[in-house]
């Protein structure tokens, strides 16, 4: 949906907004987004670099994609925003429109964190609190939008919200002083962090600025693991119960594209259960890092994949949401 010029360094901002030109909008809503610190260190004889994507405004990496798609929409006259969530990604919608002035419609699970609802609601959106599934959030969000013409602003099928996510890659590329990791390992679920990463890198290569796009590996919960398949499908599961809340969708919208996207980096996607999720948090706790469940479960998976990712390998993880989202 974008092209890159020559030199992404088109600004002397920084975050999000410093890449404006590889952006699909003219006029930014944003609020302050700065560039994520990496921190770098060895992890088990790996060379990781953690992205601490809790810096964002809202506490997620969700502020990247929906900073982008909040501004196309102001641009192209929406009023009002619906979108369904577990509730990451509906406090980050919450938030921009408040600062654009948007109506906004937040349908979450009522299983979803305490924090995060009240978040959601601390900005003025109205939120839906939906019994049953994921699914079913997701279709009530989607009826109401077709009931009121109000703009269905999905992160998982929008593609403003990939340009959004695609930034992630243009930073960690000017940290690493313009190189490429041999890996990026993180949660997936919808996909939208994971599809934004690999255009990203996919875009610094056709430029001439990498040599290689790095090998990505997506991890899931063994309570959900519709993409952990040998087939160009997502498989049917039945959802469990799982502390990584934010990737439990047994039906990822573009599921055939992140499992062919993945493929073709060389990586790979693979579950680990909540007892490795917990291990990995409080290793990660201890090491000065707090992190939401659901980012934990990344690092959960570098144990797994050290067939893969062997020492020395430079790894790039990115954490998600701050720990203060969902403390455990």
């Amino acid at each position: 949906m974008t092209s890159a010029p020559a030199d992404p360094l088109i600004s002397d901002g920084q975050g999000v907004w410093r890449y404006r030109g590889w952006l699909p909008v003219d006029t930014p809503i944003s609020l302050g987004e700065p560039t994520t610190p990496l921190l770098r260190q060895t992890w088990h004889g790996l060379d990781v670099g953690f992205k601490l994507e809790g810096a964002l405004p809202t506490g997620s990496f969700k502020d990247r994609g929906v900073a982008v798609l909040a501004s196309w929409l102001v641009q192209h006259g929406a009023r009002a925003a619906v979108i369904d969530s577990s509730g990451n990604a509906g406090a980050s919608l919450a938030a921009y429109c408040a600062r654009a002035g948007l109506a906004c419609h937040v349908f979450a699970p009522q299983s979803a964190s305490p924090g995060k609802l009240r978040q959601i609601a601390a900005y003025g959106a109205e939120l839906h609190s939906i019994a049953g599934s994921r699914q079913d959030v997701s279709d009530a969000a989607l009826a109401h939008a077709l009931a009121t013409g109000d703009v269905y602003a999905s992160h998982a099928w929008n593609p403003l919200f990939l340009a959004g996510t695609q930034t992630f890659a243009y930073e960690a590329w000017e940290q690493l002083g313009g190189t490429a990791p041999d890996a990026v390992v993180l949660p997936v679920g919808a996909g939208t962090l994971l599809l934004g990463i690999i255009r990203g890198y996919a875009a610094l290569h056709t430029a001439g600025l990498i040599d290689r796009i790095p090998r990505v590996y997506g991890i899931q919960s063994t309570a959900c693991a519709p993409l952990v398949t040998d087939t160009t499908e997502p498989a049917p599961v039945t959802v469990g119960d799982t502390a990584a809340e934010g990737i439990r969708i047994a039906r990822p919208p573009r599921g055939r594209s992140i499992l062919s996207s993945v493929r073709d980096t060389g990586g790979q996607i693979i579950a680990v259960d909540d007892e490795a999720l917990w291990r990995a948090h409080d290793e990660l706790r201890l090491s000065g890092i707090y992190v939401e469940p659901t980012s934990a479960i990344a690092v959960a998976g570098l144990a797994s994949l050290t067939n893969q990712l062997t020492p020395g390998t430079t790894v790039l993880v990115p954490i998600t949401a701050t720990g203060l989202k969902s403390p455990a």
